[in-house]
């Protein structure tokens, strides 16, 4: 959907884009509400109670976030005391209970690098790891 506006006699297009969802997770499921293209990503997560991310840091992304709903518990390497996480910086999320979390990052969709292993933790399951030279700029 889009509107169109009109500022010192230029037409300026607005959009409202529609939310796409980005698939089921072990965890629950992702949706990307908007992207800038090479410069921001804002999507939704839905945890489920008693599930988590991947114990993981990123190469290039750098993302925040901000709980709507729910109980959540946040595991860091290096206690930052925020939901922000630089690239390099090993992080989780847990869901104590059903969670909703609204997530600001630079657009890289496929870049994570798994540390479970590091830590002495089987990965069961979810996304793998991707090498640097694979990561993604949207």
């Amino acid at each position: 959907m889009s509107t169109k506006f009109f500022m010192a006699n230029k037409r300026i297009s607005v959009l409202f884009p529609k939310v796409k969802d980005l698939g089921k997770r072990d965890w629950g499921k992702e949706e990307l509400l908007v992207l800038i293209p090479k410069v921001l990503s804002l999507k939704k997560l839905f945890i489920k109670k008693g599930k988590k991310g991947g114990l993981q840091y990123h190469h290039k992304k750098n993302e925040c976030g901000i709980l709507l709903k729910g109980k959540l518990k946040i595991r860091f390497e290096k206690k930052s005391g925020s939901l922000k996480s630089p690239p390099g910086s090993v992080h989780q999320e847990e869901a104590l209970s059903n969670c909703i979390i609204i997530e600001a990052s630079s657009p890289h969709f496929n870049d994570r690098v798994r540390v479970e292993e590091k830590f002495g933790i089987k990965i069961k399951s979810g996304l793998p790891s991707t090498k640097k030279r694979e990561v993604k700029t949207l």
